[in-house]
């Protein structure tokens, strides 16, 4: 059984009801061996934590159907792209079951508001801070984040209850604009250099990947990436500072 298979079977936890049960349900009996029956037995057997691996890909491959809709069409290219995606931070055979998923998800009428709404009582603000970075990377896989998709983003932020300062920080790690570096560490630019300092303590502790430690290693390898950039940030600041 592929991991994705492996992940719903053990700890879907409190995905397995709600808006998010009811899209991906249906899908696991066909998808995987005594699906339906592994899907009972993660939400019998004391899977409830609120950031269980499971229920955080199945919410992460919800949304990301969501934003590729969007724009009003689905092509293949942006299937290819999400896919490489997946690769990259899941591995192959993760991968192409969640393209498998996607294209069965993609087919429904996904009610965001009531997605988010579950996603925002169930998991943890690190968590859903790393969903948003998944979705502005899997966005941006073509070339350029489509202003419907930026805009559903936001959307999504919104609803899953993540302060504007956060989306500004993440949304400027992927599109460019003027002064990005600050914004990624939530700063003006006419910020002191104790501030620049003080700002990227705090952005760090924020960031850190060993906040999203108990999704596991995929997850917690991806949260590099936002962390990295972060940092990058920073030192291009010091850097045109002249800061030691």
């Amino acid at each position: 059984m592929a991991k994705f298979g492996k992940w719903i079977g053990g700890g879907l936890g409190w995905a397995f009801g709600g808006p998010i049960g009811a899209l991906v349900g249906f899908m696991v009996g066909s998808m995987f061996d005594g699906g339906q029956e592994a899907m009972k037995h993660g939400a019998a057997s004391g899977y409830s934590s609120r950031t269980t691996i499971g229920g955080y890909v199945m919410s992460l491959l919800v949304l990301v159907a969501a934003v590729m809709k969007a724009d009003g069409k689905i092509l293949k290219s942006e299937l290819d792209y999400v896919k490489k995606f997946m690769v990259h931070n899941f591995g192959e055979d993760s991968a192409q079951e969640a393209i498998k998923m996607l294209r069965d998800l993609i087919q429904q009428n996904i009610p965001v508001t009531e997605v988010c709404r579950q996603i925002q009582t169930n998991m943890n603000y690190s968590a859903r801070l790393q969903l948003v970075h998944f979705l502005f990377g899997i966005a941006q896989a073509d070339g350029q984040v489509d202003d419907r998709e930026e805009a559903l983003i936001k959307q999504i932020c919104q609803q899953m209850g993540i302060q504007d300062s956060d989306y500004v920080s993440i949304q400027a790690m992927f599109i460019p604009n003027t002064n990005g570096d600050y914004k990624i560490l939530e700063i003006e630019k006419s910020a002191s250099d104790d501030e620049v300092k003080k700002a990227y303590r705090r952005m760090a502790m924020k960031y850190h990947p060993d906040k999203v430690s108990q999704l596991g290693t995929d997850v917690q390898n991806a949260a590099k990436e936002k962390f990295q950039r972060l940092s990058q940030a920073y030192e291009n600041i010091k850097k045109e500072r002249g800061i030691s």
